[in-house]
């Protein structure tokens, strides 16, 4: 295995980003965030892939801003170095994930504690592996949240329980994360890759077009007006009616046909 601390494996569709530091548990120093920033961009640009999993190597998913460089900056009087890395690197890298016009799932193998638990909020789907937890770890640290938490945590457990998980940090066990909503599925953690690999497969066989932007409305209707919405999904409508998936599926539904679905 190669010593990237990021890792892109692109086939059949499916973009598998693995973060690959497990000596330290997946978290971000500085070389990791520009290379997760690039690789989520490029997997968002490329037309090949329909489908984008996140995941970690080791023990952890993701743990979050490396403490260790982080102590070095601010001990060598670093501190734009510490506070330009929101706008430099996890602000774009979370806007990246969180935006383009394609599934992504978490495959969280591990703890995701911090941006970490930020990042996997950031996907459509999480799959837990049932020895794997979540921490909005901030406030152990005496720092705000980043990396979206503030805007996904509560559209996925509500405003008040979302203060509480970042007010009073704790790790969420996979079984208590799935209660709350923030596991999509849990699974036995050496059936995880199976899992998420037949998922991504399903995906990246979907109509990719439709499928991203139905994501897209979803953002879009979380900070507009109702009426406002309904102007995107109209024109978010127009766009996947001119699609070749959509012309191939509505042949394929009156021929009594299963689609198969191009991406486009």
């Amino acid at each position: 295995m190669t010593d990237s601390p990021v890792l892109l494996d692109v086939t059949d569709g499916v973009a598998t980003i693995t973060l690959n530091r497990p000596e330290a548990y997946n978290s971000l120093n500085i070389e990791t965030k520009v290379l997760l920033r690039d690789t989520i961009r490029q997997v968002a640009d490329d037309p090949e892939v329909r489908c984008v999993v996140l995941t970690g190597t080791g023990k952890a998913f993701c743990t979050g801003q490396d403490l260790k460089e982080h102590i070095e900056l601010l001990e060598n009087g670093g501190s734009d170095a510490l506070f330009t890395t929101v706008d430099e690197h996890y602000n774009p890298t979370v806007t990246a994930l969180a935006g383009m016009a394609k599934p992504v799932i978490a495959a969280v193998n591990g703890v995701a504690a911090g941006a970490g638990s930020s990042l996997a909020f950031a996907c459509d789907l999480r799959i837990v592996a049932d020895t794997a937890g979540f921490n909005l770890a901030f406030a152990n640290v005496a720092l705000s949240c980043d990396t979206g938490a503030s805007y996904h945590l509560q559209q996925l457990v509500g405003r008040a329980k979302a203060i509480e998980l970042l007010y009073l940090p704790r790790t969420i066990s996979a079984a208590d994360a799935l209660e709350l909503g923030l596991a999509t599925k849990v699974v036995p953690a050496d059936e995880l890759a199976a899992e998420v690999g037949a998922l991504a497969a399903r995906l990246a066989a979907g109509p990719t077009v439709a499928l991203g932007a139905m994501r897209q409305s979803v953002a879009y209707a979380a900070g507009h007006s109702f009426e406002e919405a309904l102007e995107f999904e109209s024109a978010m409508m127009t766009k996947t009616g001119a699609t070749a998936d959509h012309r191939a599926a509505v042949a394929a539904f009156v021929a009594k046909e299963k689609p198969t679905f191009e991406g486009r």
